[in-house]
């Protein structure tokens, strides 16, 4: 199989040597020199970085952060075990909060360097993007089932 392989590769790559093109033998018209013109796209106008528009959007983010916080320890409290981090991590009570609080103040920070590098529409992604896939997690800490199995009555 090797060996088909390397003897293809091999008369390809001679037929495609021998298939080189050569100089015309009139010279051909130069085409018009194009015209220089001016980029006019307009960069977006800067804002400052604690508008209304991020204000609400970093409040966003630290709400979504302690619903996490909340929805990840119901879940523990049912008997669920957590997958992205380990359970010691979050039956720790103060390491967890200051895991959600890092995590908030990551993303303004993020936030702010694209701010700072004048990449606003991904200032703004940033926080869109971190409230929507808190948001999922939360929703699916609360839909999971109980993982505590009680005998039934019966």
């Amino acid at each position: 199989m090797v060996f088909c392989w390397c003897l293809t590769t091999t008369l390809l790559a001679t037929f495609a040597a021998a298939q080189q093109l050569t100089p015309p033998a009139v010279a051909l018209p130069q085409a018009p020199a194009p015209e220089v013109v001016a980029a006019t796209r307009e960069k977006p106008a800067a804002h400052a970085f604690w508008d209304h528009k991020n204000a609400w959007l970093f409040s966003g983010v630290a709400v979504f952060r302690a619903l996490d916080y909340t929805s990840t320890r119901n879940m523990r409290d049912r008997g669920r075990q957590e997958i992205l981090l380990s359970n010691w991590v979050v039956d720790n009570r103060p390491l967890f909060i200051g895991i959600e609080a890092a995590a908030t103040g990551l993303s303004i920070g993020l936030s702010y360097t694209m701010h700072r590098t004048g990449h606003h529409k991904i200032e703004r992604l940033i926080s869109i993007g971190h409230i929507s896939g808190a948001a999922f997690g939360d929703a699916r800490n609360y839909a999971l089932k109980s993982g505590h199995h009680y005998p039934s009555t019966q």
